[in-house]
């Protein structure tokens, strides 16, 4: 017999056993012989399987990663709605009341527990990009968790609020009862449930006994939140004491404080030269520093004075070119910390940075309800058909009292779900929000009604159906068609953020075409009023659209509506979102790897590109529209060359495609939904809602 080939009868797909062809071969009748092979032959397969498995592991992996990195050109368009997330709004009326009341609660451990955590944390796609501070207070603060052998400590479809870092033991990972991989210490797991409220999407069973450490999502959201509110709070109070700012509104102060860059230098290290040409000023915010003058004679350095922490150098720099006439150096053996802000960051700022909120100073203030439909009851409403089916409730098609000659929208929403996800906030904004709003690229809401059950929202209609649609069957836009749609939101955005008002959710669901084919901003349960130059905390979005600084929790404003219109352009002009995983955290870690690392289509024109990746910056004050010219800075840009603004504001301009609408109950324009055969939900009585 061929020895090679003897070897081979174990490997492969298909196996021989040459274990009982041994044992007839020599006549063996003994028992014990024959489960003493029949022993070697199972444990033989067993090992070939879990090589098997293994193998199978590290294939999911390489096409995970293959699947990060794959081109854009060969993706296919996204064929399913896209669904928004949100967490629980934060409710701190004042910022310096919330940072005065966040109590941290630590957990004593080990200097070798602290830096596995540590390690695994800086090993983690997610969490690495915490910053020190905040990776520093995660460890202090986790408490110790323990599993025994076979104890389920994840389950897939659970709501979680936990994150885990494994210190000791092994467990196994599944998803839909696959199984994906095994861990052992040192890994993060869980990191999705400390963003928001959200069920597992695998299950994590412990395979020994485990030891492990555990932070929830209010201390963890806490650490973000209070270390973004502190250095904002710390660099407003060093900007006011700066007799050049003094005078400037808040907003232009918070704008400031947000573009400060804080620079380290060593000691003895010369931060200013007597004689040298500057553009930039400094504040002081760790060390001391000396400041001295060269004499007349030119040979020796007089010391004039000391500055320290909370003290500026500088000043004339930002209103001109300044000749520096003193040296400043680092006096202090730990080093110095300085915010710095040079002068064209500070001219981008300090003028007309109120010129949007003027826009629309002299519009008449409106009452919530349109006296037309004041006295409307919801009795007066008949449904015709469904419109659309979300996780809030339904959309209905309805008349007024048999009215054949119009319809309106009806949202209805379920009062016990809006409670029990925490989001009463978010539809008391909505409401406020939309009744308020005057603007032609922004639904009308004409009317709201509740029950014991339902909250009710009479908007106007939309008869062109979801832009999304649209783009779904066409696969994408040309340049001239996005570039339509896009000038549509910019003119929304104009009348939002000249309010101060953050919008939070754009997406081609959330844009409506009219008759005429234009299109409109709709669905604002996560915009939020937070004034000018001021930040929100909440996170909330659509994974796909949200901005880095939303995921990290580090305070957004209306900057993060200019990264989601990058976003919905690339989106429009190729069919499918830059960043796509195959569930939300996989999103957000590409999100956070930011816009370079995405292969742009040829599709994509020089210019589009341009404007895309000058919208989708990672760093909020780095982005187009966050100047002083705001949006106009967006509007200015070389994709929109030649574009009649004018003609899209005073709506002369012809839609790039008009919807076919027969009348004024025709809904071909939207897909078909099933009944609603729902069991009613539950009352709710709480009051809650008195105000809608």
């Amino acid at each position: 017999m061929n020895i090679s080939h003897r070897k081979r009868t174990l490997e492969g797909p298909f196996y021989s056993y040459p274990y009982q062809k041994n044992v007839a071969m020599n006549g063996m009748s003994d028992p014990q012989a024959v489960l003493k092979a029949k022993d070697e032959q199972i444990q033989a397969l067993k090992a070939q399987l879990v090589a098997k498995e293994e193998e199978i592991v590290q294939l999911r992996s390489q096409l995970d990663k293959f699947q990060s990195v794959l081109p854009n050109a060969l993706i296919q368009p996204r064929k399913v709605r896209a669904q928004g997330i949100s967490a629980e709004p934060q409710t701190a009326k004042n910022i310096k009341d919330y940072v005065a009341n966040v109590k941290l609660q630590t957990h004593k451990k080990t200097n070798s527990s602290k830096e596995l955590i540590k390690r695994a944390i800086m090993d983690n796609d997610f969490m690495k990009n915490l910053e020190v501070s905040q990776i520093h207070d995660i460890v202090e603060c986790m408490h110790p968790v323990e599993f025994t052998r076979g104890s389920m400590i994840i389950k897939e479809g659970d709501v979680g609020s936990l994150v885990y870092v494994m210190e000791e033991g092994k467990v196994e990972v599944t998803k839909a009862n696959t199984k994906l991989c095994t861990m052992g210490p040192e890994k993060v797991f869980g990191e999705l449930a400390i963003l928001y409220n959200c069920t597992r999407t695998a299950s994590i069973k412990a395979l020994t006994a485990c030891k492990l450490w555990a932070i929830d999502r209010p201390s963890f959201q806490s650490i973000m939140m209070r270390s973004g509110l502190l250095r904002q709070i710390e660099y407003k109070e060093f900007l006011k004491s700066v007799p050049s700012f003094k005078n400037l509104p808040e907003e232009t102060i918070s704008k400031i404080a947000d573009v400060l860059e804080e620079t380290h230098y060593n000691n003895g290290e010369c931060i200013i030269r007597q004689g040298a040409r500057g553009d930039t000023f400094f504040i002081i915010s760790k060390g001391k520093v000396k400041v001295t003058k060269r004499t007349s004679k030119g040979t020796e350095d007089q010391s004039i004075r000391y500055l320290q922490r909370g003290e500026f150098f500088g000043e004339k720099a930002l209103q001109g070119e300044d000749i520096r006439t003193a040296n400043v150096t680092a006096d202090d053996p730990e080093g110095v910390d300085c915010l710095v802000l040079d002068r064209e960051s500070y001219t981008q700022l300090i003028s007309n940075i109120d010129d949007l909120q003027r826009t629309y100073e002299d519009e008449e203030v409106v009452n919530n309800v349109e006296a037309e439909f004041a006295k409307l009851k919801l009795g007066d409403l008949s449904i015709v058909t469904t419109l659309g089916v979300g996780g809030f409730g339904r959309v209905e098609l309805v008349q007024i009292n048999n009215d054949t000659s119009r319809t309106f929208a009806l949202k209805i929403m379920r009062k016990h779900h809006i409670v029990e996800t925490r989001q009463q906030e978010h539809i008391m904004n909505e409401k406020k929000i939309m009744a308020e709003a005057r603007s032609e690229f922004i639904v009308k809401l004409h009317r709201t009604f509740k029950d014991r059950k339902y909250l009710y929202m009479m908007m106007e209609v939309c008869l062109g159906g979801e832009l999304w649609t649209v783009l779904r069957d066409k696969g994408s836009f040309d340049d001239t068609t996005t570039r339509f749609y896009t000038g549509c939101v910019l003119e929304a955005y104009t009348y939002l953020h000249s309010k101060g008002i953050v919008y939070r959710d754009l997406k081609p669901e959330n844009l409506l075409l009219d008759a005429n084919g234009y299109c409109k901003l709709v669905d604002f349960g996560f915009a939020k009023k937070v004034g000018l130059g001021r930040k929100t905390w909440t996170f909330c979005g659509t994974p796909e659209y949200v901005a880095p600084e939303v995921i990290l929790n580090k305070g957004h404003d209306i900057t993060a509506d200019y990264w989601s219109l990058g976003i919905l352009m690339f989106e429009l002009l190729t069919g499918s979102p830059p960043f796509s995983g195959q569930d939300p955290m996989k999103t957000y870690n590409l999100i956070l790897k930011g816009i370079d690392t995405i292969e742009f289509p040829r599709k994509i024109t020089k210019n589009a590109n341009n404007l895309i990746k000058k919208l989708c910056r990672d760093i909020p004050t780095e982005r187009l529209g966050f100047g002083r010219g705001g949006i106009r800075e967006i509007q200015k840009h070389k994709w929109f060359e030649g574009f009649n603004w004018e003609g899209l504001k005073k709506r002369t301009m012809t839609a790039p495609i008009t919807p076919k609408i027969k009348n004024t109950s025709d809904t071909s324009n939207f897909d078909d939904y099933p009944d609603d055969e729902e069991t009613a939900p539950p009352d709710d009585l709480s009051g809650w809602d008195r105000d809608f």
